[in-house]
């Protein structure tokens, strides 16, 4: 016995010492915590209870920290609680809470003031509350109005937006996600909206062109990567127009934000990392903004496009061969068109030519566009870099176009706004050998890792085609693709894959990179959720 009473002994000291460092740590903790908070300059400070706790609330202007006034125990020791912390720049709107009767539109006894904010869940932003309860209606609209003040100061956050729906896109859920997710985020957010329904195509490029843009801070589209196209398109042309320089990019004035309602929704993840209309919209009314850089895309010295990516070759074909069955649903449409396009694969004769990325050279014009006269004049003294040959696949992307069927995104080696766009040309090659370069894009690594396939960081690039692959059903084949391309008549044209949306061009393209043309809503982010797989192949 007398050998177990000192064990027992040393262990009880043991637990009494470490629960006492845990202690001491808390303390510490919050100690910081108050010190920060003050170091910043305490705006208010009062006493309000969160649960059913009593808490010693501090505000300061940019954060608000709460710690749990700690009782004595019969004992005399204190209980341990946890304070916490909450940084303004996630705090999205603040509310007076009111005891109300059922039917009570107004008036109601008051409770205290409740916080709406955006918690992180992986990639996600969720909604989230807080509840500061006090009875007191002059303390809590001390408070309520100090808060309403602060959050007015960060000045990126919008408060009247042109919003533009598409009806048609994906599985038309457009209408139904934006009143059922965004629309009550921007009502509590006392963001106004100018909602315009699109009717047509190219009905939100016309709207662009009259509205008065002065009015809005901001643009938002709802819908797939079409509609998202053709508005990324209209807020550059628009800012042309403006200015006045209908030969040269002007930086866009307005952000745009983008609430992912299409079958891919590339843009959005590359900006969000998820397809999630809730976390779009909370990166709208937090005012998160990224400059993101543009390509322009012309023919014959005329301006056919802005837009963030461009496929020629296989994913011109296999978006061309999607349009011809929009019935279908739009996951079976993919993987039909996919795989008919690989059983015809064909490699088109073409001449590829690019200006390797200038990293010295990233001027901005005055309007926050590309230095065009730098750009020319640096072109003239670098020669392009150009070959002949058979290919595939060429794309060129100025940001990482990521997706939920690649979710490392298509050009994993460039970012949204580094000036510079990634050129990926796949060589001529066998199906068998297509097939696997295409399957490790939903892997982590891998794809370009193949003798046929060349990637390059570029500033410009410029396409002609010497031929076309035919489309005709009689030219269908189950073997091997061909070391020659099947050749069509003249006045043929290519078909092009310009960020989800087909455009035929009948030239030569030129593909010019203009850094941070445009400003986004989102944050840059590495990698998007997977959640689609493809078995077609």
């Amino acid at each position: 016995m007398s050998e177990e009473e000192p064990r027992g002994e040393n262990r009880n000291t043991k637990k009494k010492e470490k629960l006492s460092g845990v202690k001491e740590e808390k303390k510490k903790r919050e100690v910081d915590g108050q010190q920060q908070a003050e170091s910043e300059g305490v705006v208010l400070r009062g006493i309000f209870k969160l649960g059913k706790k009593s808490h010693d609330v501090l505000l300061t202007r940019t954060r608000l920290t709460w710690t749990p006034i700690r009782p004595e125990t019969p004992t005399g020791n204190t209980c341990v609680l946890q304070p916490g912390v909450m940084l303004l720049q996630d705090v999205y709107a603040v509310k007076v809470k009111r005891r109300r009767a059922v039917g009570q539109q107004s008036g109601g006894a008051v409770l205290g003031v409740t916080l709406f904010c955006c918690r992180r869940r992986g990639k996600r932003l969720e909604e989230d509350t807080v509840h500061l309860h006090n009875a007191s209606a002059e303390h809590t609209h001390t408070w309520y109005n100090t808060l309403k003040e602060l959050l007015t100061g960060f000045s990126t956050r919008p408060r009247y937006l042109k919003v533009f729906i598409n009806p048609s896109s994906h599985k038309k859920e457009a209408v139904h996600i934006y009143r059922e997710h965004v629309a009550p985020l921007f009502k509590m957010a006392d963001i106004r909206t100018d909602i315009t329904v699109t009717e047509r195509k190219g009905h939100a490029l016309s709207v662009m062109k009259e509205c008065k843009m002065d009015e809005y801070d901001g643009v938002v589209c709802v819908g797939g990567d079409g509609s998202v196209t053709e508005l990324c398109h209209a807020v550059v042309l628009r800012a042309q127009i403006d200015a006045g320089s209908p030969d040269k990019p002007v930086k866009a004035v307005l952000p745009l934000g983008i609430i992912p309602a299409g079958s891919t929704d590339v843009v959005s993840c590359s900006v969000h990392g998820v397809r999630d209309p809730v976390t779009a919209a909370l990166h709208i009314v937090l005012g998160h903004l990224l400059q993101v850089d543009m390509c322009s895309f012309s023919s014959l010295g005329q301006l056919v496009h802005f837009g963030f990516s461009a496929m020629f070759g296989f994913g011109g074909q296999t978006l061309a061969q999607a349009e011809k069955k929009r019935w279908m649903p739009s996951s079976r449409r993919r993987e039909y068109a996919l795989v008919k396009t690989l059983a015809r694969l064909r490699p088109e004769d073409c001449q590829l030519s690019f200006l390797p990325e200038k990293k010295s050279q990233r001027n901005l014009s005055k309007h926050g566009g590309p230095d065009q006269k730098s750009e020319s004049e640096s072109e003239d003294e670098e020669s392009w870099t150009t070959n002949q040959d058979l290919y595939l696949s060429i794309s060129i992307m100025s940001i990482p176009c990521l997706s939920p069927h690649a979710p490392r995104g298509l050009a994993p080696n460039t970012r949204l706004a580094n000036g510079s766009a990634a050129l990926i040309a796949v060589g001529n090659t066998s199906r068998s050998e297509f097939i696997k370069h295409l399957k490790r894009y939903n892997s982590s690594s891998g794809q370009f890792s193949f003798p046929f396939v060349e990637t390059h960081a570029v500033s410009a690039v410029r396409i002609r085609p010497r031929s076309l692959v035919g489309f005709s059903e009689e030219s269908e084949e189950d073997g091997d693709s061909k070391s020659s391309p099947i050749i069509q008549s003249d006045g043929a044209t290519f078909p092009w894959n310009i960020d989800g949306e087909l455009i035929e061009i009948g030239n030569e393209v030129v593909v010019r990179v203009h850094p941070q043309l445009i400003t986004l809503y989102g944050e840059e982010v590495d990698e998007a959720e997977s959640t689609i797989s493809c078995s077609c192949i």
